[in-house]
Order: structure tokens, then C-alpha cells, then sequence
């Protein structure tokens, strides 16, 4: 005879709730590296940089005529817009970017110094043309805001993707 007791439909201790679950150990690193990630600001640096990376590598493969930096940046937004990415995974490394952006330009104007020939008409056609490229990227960035704002007002008043229904 077995001094098993029988099981007469009686849910373990895991099932009852008494116990908790093992997490798989894919879970576990999972959790701990996107908690690593919210809290350091180097982390999501690398992060970010890890993006860029990941756009020249795709750009490399495929032999796309685009910067990886603009496929990086794809990326980084696809999975920020389908939720696979959260935005505090990277907010503090984009805001230590934003903030020391200046530095990026640095050798650009050093360089502009050393080239007087830029001091005359040259350098005026340049400046125009920095000019009329940054109000075409800002008019361009603000209409794709407006557009989706007004997408996102649309399917609140609606309650569904207005887009998706064809309305």
C-alpha cells in the first residue's frame, strides 16, 4: 500500500496560493535588467547607444540608402509605440542628451573658425540653408504632432481607431 495520500481533487499548495511560483529564470533576469535599466542613468545611455547600433547593423545588412541612426531611432520608436519598450527605460539617458547636446556641436564650430572662407558669401549660403532646413524640419515635426494629437482626440471622441474602421 502507498503512504501517498489520494488525491481526491485537492489543489496543491502552489495552485491554492499558500506558495508563490518559481519564476522562469528568463523572467527573473528579465525583470532585474528592466529595474537596472529604469534606475541608472548610464544604463539608458547604453541603451540608446545600443539603438544606434542596432540601426547600422540593419543598414549594413540590408543596404538601406538611410543613416542607421534614423533606423536606430525607428526602432526605438516602434517598440516605445507598441509598449514593448517603456518610456522610463530611456527618459533619463535622452534627457542627459538633450542637456549636453551643445557639446555635439562643438568641433563643427571650431572647425567653421579655421575656414575663413566661410566668414563670406559661402558661409551666408550655409547659414541660409541651416535656416530654411531647420523651419522645414520644425513645420514638418510640428504637422506630424498636430496630426497625431488630432488622431488621438478622434479616437477618444469615437472610442476607436478611426484609422483601422477607415472613418
Amino acid at each position: 500500500m502507498s503512504r501517498r495520500p489520494a488525491l481526491s481533487g485537492a489543489l496543491s499548495p502552489v495552485r491554492r496560493g499558500l506558495m508563490p511560483r518559481r519564476a522562469s529564470p528568463v523572467r527573473v533576469v528579465g525583470v532585474r535588467l528592466r529595474r537596472a535599466i529604469h534606475r541608472s542613468r548610464l544604463a539608458q545611455i547604453g541603451l540608446l547607444v545600443m539603438f544606434w547600433l542596432a540601426g547600422d547593423l540593419v543598414v549594413a545588412l540590408t543596404g538601406l540608402p538611410l543613416p542607421g541612426s534614423i533606423v536606430g531611432l525607428a526602432l526605438a520608436f516602434a517598440l516605445l509605440a507598441s509598449g514593448r519598450l517603456s518610456l522610463f527605460s530611456v527618459r533619463r539617458g535622452a534627457d542627459w542628451f538633450l542637456a549636453r547636446m551643445l557639446l555635439f556641436f562643438v568641433p563643427a564650430v571650431l572647425a567653421v573658425i579655421d575656414h575663413h572662407e566661410l566668414f563670406g558669401l559661402v558661409g551666408l549660403k550655409i547659414v541660409a540653408v541651416i535656416a530654411i532646413g531647420t523651419a522645414a524640419v520644425m513645420a514638418t515635426t510640428a504637422l506630424t504632432v498636430d496630426l497625431c494629437c488630432r488622431g488621438v482626440v478622434r479616437k477618444e471622441e469615437t472610442g476607436h481607431d478611426a484609422v483601422v474602421s477607415g472613418h
